[in-house]
């Protein structure tokens, strides 16, 4: 029997630009579209990078929430909830210092949040593994 502390949180060690640049791949390779990478590192802010990403329907938007879940667990990343899985318009998953956000495209465009934060944090494409 595997007891919690024989597997320690990959979280804690690897890099927010790592645990970005791994999600985002994710994402795209499961279609999701216009995946946009903010870096919200030494802001203050609630999480040290979010991601934006449009599902092409609820049930597109719901794969990728539930993939994302999946993700985290296969690399022992933590993985703390999701809100807003039901509806599908807006679904967000919180892993702890990163924080994965899957629109509609029309919801995605009512909130804008790449413009709400981009006060704060630099937009960037999280570097590439390869």
């Amino acid at each position: 029997m595997q007891t919690l502390t024989e597997k320690p949180k990959q979280f804690s060690t690897m890099p927010t630009g790592e645990k970005l640049a791994g999600i985002r791949d994710w994402l795209e390779e499961h279609k999701a579209l216009e995946v946009t990478v903010l870096d919200l590192a030494g802001t203050g802010a609630f999480a040290e990078g979010m991601i934006v990403a449009t599902a092409t329907s609820v049930r597109h938007a719901q794969s990728l929430a539930d993939g994302i879940g999946a993700y985290c667990r296969e690399r022992n990343l933590e993985y703390l909830r999701m809100e807003g899985y039901a509806a599908g318009q807006w679904i967000l998953v919180d892993c702890n210092d990163v924080v994965v956000n899957i629109f509609q495209s029309a919801t995605r465009e009512l909130y804008k949040l790449e413009n709400l934060w981009g006060a704060v944090a630099s937009a960037r494409t999280a570097p590439r593994e390869g």
